[in-house]
Parts: structure tokens; C-alpha cells; sequence
């Protein structure tokens, strides 16, 4: 079956069993649903960033990675890397 399959539908199994083996990303897929009210401010804050938008072009990600020396492939490798906890944890 695999045979049958071109590059693009390969991309995407890979993509899938990737997911499913990743358990982060598992972890995340069975998060529950996040079902806190929103506070008046948090509202208030999103309709300020929809209105700047409006008059603003959206700033890319990797154009914030820039500012911090950071590539894309140093987020994704960050990502990628868990954190060391502090000896005081």
C-alpha cells in the first residue's frame, strides 16, 4: 500500500505517526478543553489587538525570532529539547 501512496500522502502518514508517537504532542490532542470564563480584561485585551490589527500588518514569527538571534530552527530545536530543573526543584 505504501507503494501507492505519492510524496504528498507519505508527507502527511509521516506527519500522522509522528504525532502519535510524539508524547507532547499526545499530551496535548487529550489536553480537556480549556473552559475557564474569560475575564472582562482578557476580552478588553483581545479586542485591542484586533483593532491594532486592523491598522497594522501582523508581525512574523520569524521576524520575532530575529530580535531574540533566534532562527526557526531554533525554536523548533527548542521545542524539541526539555528543560533542565533547577536542583532547588
Amino acid at each position: 500500500m505504501i507503494d501507492q501512496l505519492d510524496a504528498a500522502q507519505l508527507d502527511a502518514i509521516v506527519h500522522v505517526l509522528r504525532v502519535m508517537t510524539d508524547p507532547v504532542a499526545r499530551a496535548i490532542a487529550n489536553a480537556p478543553i480549556e473552559d475557564e470564563p474569560i475575564s472582562a480584561e482578557e476580552a478588553q485585551a483581545v479586542e485591542e489587538a484586533k483593532r491594532w490589527l486592523e491598522d497594522q500588518a501582523p508581525i512574523p514569527n520569524e521576524e520575532v525570532l530575529a530580535d531574540f538571534g533566534l532562527t526557526n530552527e531554533d525554536f523548533e530545536r527548542m521545542g524539541r529539547t526539555p528543560l533542565k530543573r533547577n536542583s532547588g526543584e
